[in-house]
């Protein structure tokens, strides 16, 4: 451990390590807190992994909707396995410390794959449109060509839009006393508040990712479900509506999941400073953990074939 006195003597600081937090006033009932916690993760992994299994091994579902609900799932496996590993590991050992590069580098995954999330939800929200709006068309407009190149642009968009992020952090100067986070992960916002120094350049840039990214993509799903409504007003059978609407109900849920939390976080972190950090804590929970444990069980209710393809793949397994 390095002495307060040559720290003060540091012109410039970088702290070796910063010390995560579980949940704040709760630490002796930790390893309670974790089995939740590793029933969610487990949930998560499963039934996203599931979703990929199904969708690989199924011919009838090698159409652009389940391909987009593939880049959601593997989307979601991503993000559980960034906040994962820290989170039981403070729930579970107690074991606090994460370097400052290790820390960058979770930070960096953890809003990539958020932001990817995001882009895939719009990227579904436009296969809704085509698929209601011009259904003749469809296989001709989302070819395979076009689905990957999607893909592609969507991990190019998350990656070039965070890549700047852990940079701007490393050339600041941080405070010796301050390496305590408020999560069991590394958020963006809560490093950078670390810092004893100017951080609006930070402060600036996060909140253009943010608009940029979360805030566009919101409001072209809106824009999306807009002329999705319009063109189910227009069908003359109440049942072709019915019908049309059903198709959209997984997706439309799966945006709610992400994007309330989303909402939550934000608010939070602007207006609810008097709030308990407790609830801080577990808004970001709600933010990470719960969208890849609730997706693949909306997706498994409310689709009939993926349901029936999850299925044959566990008898498939059992068999094995």
């Amino acid at each position: 451990m390095l002495s307060s006195q040559s720290l003060s003597n540091t012109s410039f600081f970088q702290p070796p390590a910063f010390l995560l937090m579980g949940i704040p006033g709760m630490e002796a009932v930790h390893g309670w807190i974790s089995i939740p916690f590793s029933s969610m993760y487990t949930v998560a992994l499963t039934g996203n992994g599931l979703i990929l299994l199904a969708v690989r091994r199924t011919p009838s579902l090698h159409q652009p909707m389940y391909y987009f609900l593939s880049m959601l799932a593997l989307t979601d496996v991503g993000l559980t396995l960034s906040t994962m590993p820290t989170t039981l590991a403070v729930l579970w050992f107690d074991h606090r410390l994460i370097g400052f590069n290790a820390c960058l580098v979770q930070m960096f995954f953890l809003h990539s794959f958020s932001v990817v999330e995001s882009s895939v939800l719009l990227a579904m929200s436009f296969d809704r449109v085509v698929a209601i709006s011009n259904p003749l068309r469809y296989a001709a407009v989302l070819t395979d060509n076009v689905i990957i190149r999607i893909g592609l642009a969507i991990v190019a968009r998350a990656t070039v839009s965070l890549f700047p992020v852990p940079f701007l952090l490393k050339r600041l100067n941080f405070c010796p006393g301050k390496i305590l986070l408020s999560h069991s992960f590394c958020f963006h916002a809560d490093v950078m508040k670390r810092a004893c120094a100017d951080i609006t350049v930070n402060i600036l840039y996060g909140l253009y990712v943010v608009l940029s990214t979360v805030g566009v993509d919101s409001l072209l799903i809106m824009l999306s479900y807009t002329l999705i409504l319009h063109t189910v007003m227009g069908l003359a059978s109440p049942r072709e509506r019915t019908r049309a609407l059903n198709t959209c109900v997984s997706h439309i849920l799966a945006v709610l999941v992400f994007y309330i939390p989303v909402i939550g976080v934000s608010m939070i972190h602007r207006f609810g400073r008097h709030l308990p950090h407790v609830v801080h804590v577990l808004v970001a929970y709600m933010y990470l953990v719960v969208p890849p444990v609730l997706n693949p069980i909306i997706y498994s209710v409310k689709s009939k074939p993926i349901r029936e393809a999850m299925l044959r793949v566990l008898r498939e397994k059992r068999q094995g």
